[in-house]
């Protein structure tokens, strides 16, 4: 969605927004309070930048566009245009995230193997060079702005390699666990190893949404409430001075090149509910009230993807149409095609095929096939238009797409096979 120029212009969504629509959300955010911190994929992660062909060859795996090849020269420079491009656009940035996490395959490249078999080069050593490299580009660029890193690629790096590195004096780390059992313990000890290897601020990271399915399509509010809980445990086990903040991340893809999961409007409920929990240490009756009032939801239930009553939140009307789609459309069309007797007993897949039904059963079958088809159409039509109010039309598009066409189709078809099993042409109507 950033609008990257000159020989990254390729990089570019097709929607991509524009460098006034990038000061405009900016100037809205200060405007609320908020401040942006940009994140820019400098090491793994890379499928957005890696996949086009004119950068395949800065690939650490020639077949994978997932991570970079920290070797090449050229490497560094594409991440260093990255960078100015982006903090051009957001000057005055106390903070730069520059990625870093699951930097899969890393070491596995031809000029890794042949540098990993030098005396004392190890994966790890590797990985730290790469992330000193960049990030001491950022601190000479910008010495005002200070760059995170996702913690997952230094967590089994040991202690005295992680302080004579160089990076705890350039990053800070952000420690990431998005499962509703956390090991509180465990955390706590990290946090502490961190602290001893030199880094002077830590950062936490839940998940409000996403994290649960790649192709999730409701937000499980009480899996997300229980992981922020933990984390409050965590930051209470800790030094006072230790957590610099809490990231709460929303995903909308696993990578690049994976499905959507659950669209913002969805999980809204879910982002207010673990906002107040951090804001107020836990989620009492109070708290779920005032959730309440902010969404306009009568009566909140984080136990089930269903509330009672209409909310009035700005997106209200999506969440409500994907949650009759995701627990009725699929189900709804299985029980015709899979669970009725009409349909399972004269008009099964050995009956499709020859275009073979019993005149009588069609009266059963039809009438029942259309109504079916005719309520999703009305309730698919009317949640197409409240996508298209929010996201671009290759976002609703695929939506559409991956969970509702593939039910909408199976009633097609039987319909489509119903006409053609009973046309005059076809001659044969029974075995």
């Amino acid at each position: 969605m950033f609008p990257y120029e000159g020989q990254l212009q390729l990089l570019r969504a097709k929607h991509a927004y524009s460098p006034s629509e990038i000061n405009e959300i900016l100037h809205l955010a200060a405007q609320h309070g908020l401040e942006v911190v940009p994140l820019v994929q400098t090491f793994g992660h890379m499928e957005f930048v890696l996949k086009h062909q004119a950068l395949a060859h800065l690939r650490e795996v020639a077949v994978f566009p997932n991570t970079l090849n920290p070797h090449e020269a050229e490497s560094l420079a594409l991440v260093g245009t990255m960078v100015d491009q982006v903090l051009k656009l957001h000057p005055g940035s106390r903070w730069f995230h520059m990625g870093c996490d699951e930097v899969y395959y890393l070491g596995e490249g031809e000029a890794s193997r042949q540098w990993l078999q030098q005396e004392h080069n190890t994966k790890a050593k590797l990985c730290l060079s790469h992330m000193k490299a960049v990030a001491s580009y950022v601190r000479g660029r910008y010495p005002t702005t200070t760059p995170l890193v996702w913690d997952d690629m230094l967590r089994d790096i040991p202690e005295d390699q992680l302080s004579v590195s160089g990076v705890p004096q350039l990053v800070e780390p952000v420690l990431w666990d998005y499962r509703a059992n956390l090991d509180v313990q465990a955390k706590a000890l990290l946090m502490e190893k961190y602290r001893k290897c030199g880094f002077p601020q830590l950062w936490a990271a839940s998940a409000f949404k996403g994290s649960t399915g790649v192709s999730q399509a409701l937000t499980p509010i009480e899996h997300h409430l229980r992981n922020h809980l933990q984390w409050l445990q965590v930051a209470a086990s800790t030094p006072a001075d230790s957590l610099q903040g809490i990231v709460l991340t929303g995903w909308q893809r696993y990578d690049h090149l994976s499905v959507l999961c659950e669209l913002l409007p969805v999980g809204i409920p879910s982002l207010a509910v673990c906002l107040q929990s951090l804001l107020y240490g836990g989620f009492a009756e109070d708290i779920k009230a005032r959730v309440e009032n902010f969404l306009g939801i009568p009566s909140l239930d984080v136990t089930n993807f269903t509330s009672e009553g209409a909310a009035s939140f700005p997106g209200s009307d999506i969440l409500a149409l994907i949650t009759q789609v995701s627990f009725h459309l699929r189900s709804s069309v299985d029980a015709l095609l899979e669970r009725d007797r009409y349909v399972t007993g004269w008009f099964s897949p050995y009956h499709r095929r020859r275009k073979l039904v019993h005149p009588v059963m069609l009266q059963h079958i039809q009438p029942q096939a259309l109504s079916l088809l005719a309520r999703w159409d009305t309730l698919v039509r009317e949640l197409e238009a409240a996508l298209q109010r929010v996201f671009y039309p290759d976002a609703v598009e695929e939506w559409l797409e991956e969970n509702v066409q593939p039910s909408l189709r199976r009633l097609q078809d039987l319909l489509q096979d119903l006409h053609e099993a009973t046309s005059p042409t076809d001659g044969a109507q029974g075995p």
